[in-house]
């Protein structure tokens, strides 16, 4: 059984009241996916600032289509709908806008140490080195424009033999703090700070660049199931994407697996 207390709405609301970014707040116990929820709201047409949080998700996805399941109450998963101003070729920094939000919404909100929070480009946040988190961010296309839905599952208090691969981990096993609703205000009112300040000048990439641990770090890059790159995190560009020097010179990725050699190592 989950050891952490469930999600308390009318508290999440009222902690959010002073947020203008947030039209709705939605919370369900279980759902398919809440991703999949907002893309088809997104199709009829719902305006930007819904947010959907649930407990569990029996039909969750991750990147490249992978499954993603938990059990009913030890992790949150939320998502947010959004209709951006920026440019299509900038909606890539909001993959990275959440990982920055959810990194010091866990620092805020449990009191975790400088350091133990680290960001792994595009879409991975880490707690010691293990993956606490983990982020959709998908294109919505129909008649009524386009949109964004952006979504992430936090690790609240799996235990070690519910984490499918040695790489995770949770608040839990960290020996950290496992209050749903603050974590969830904490992260959503960090959001909102660096969304609007995205979409007013786009100048959130030096904050971005300082946390991402990628940068500086040997790294794999898995581009597909055939092809791999080798080299070191060199920065990350106007749009969000990472670039990596290699033996052949520096080069940009937009989507990819990227492997820390130095925590695979360890």
């Amino acid at each position: 059984m989950p050891s952490s207390a469930p999600l308390e709405p009318a508290r999440l609301e009222a902690l959010l009241a002073s947020q203008p970014l947030w039209e709705k707040v939605e919370w369900v116990a279980s759902t398919g996916s809440t991703n999949a929820d907002l893309a088809a709201r997104a199709r009829s047409d719902a305006e930007t600032g819904v947010v959907r949080i649930s407990e569990e998700q029996t039909a969750g996805r991750g990147r490249f289509d992978r499954r993603w399941e938990s059990p009913a109450g030890a992790c949150v998963a939320c998502s947010l709908l959004l209709r951006p101003s920026q440019p299509s070729l900038a909606w890539g920094w909001l993959s990275l806008l959440t990982g920055m939000a959810v990194a010091t919404g866990v620092e805020r909100a449990t009191g975790a140490e400088p350091g133990r929070v680290q960001l792994k480009w595009p879409n991975d946040v880490l707690l010691d080195g293990k993956k606490i988190c983990g982020i959709l961010s998908e294109r919505v296309e129909s008649e009524h424009g386009a949109a964004a839905v952006v979504g992430f599952g936090i690790n609240v208090s799996l235990e070690a033999d519910e984490i499918p691969v040695p790489t995770g981990t949770s608040l839990r096993l960290a020996g950290l703090d496992q209050d749903k609703t603050t974590l969830m205000a904490e992260i959503l009112t960090e959001f909102a700070r660096l969304y609007q300040l995205w979409e007013r000048d786009g100048e959130v990439h030096d904050e971005y660049q300082w946390r991402c641990s990628s940068v500086g770090a040997p790294l794999r890059v898995m581009v597909d199931e055939q092809t791999q790159v080798l080299g070191t995190g060199h920065s990350v560009d106007e749009y969000g994407r990472l670039v990596v020097r290699t033996p052949q010179g520096l080069q940009a990725f937009s989507a990819g697996d990227v492997f820390h050699l130095r925590l695979q190592q360890a």
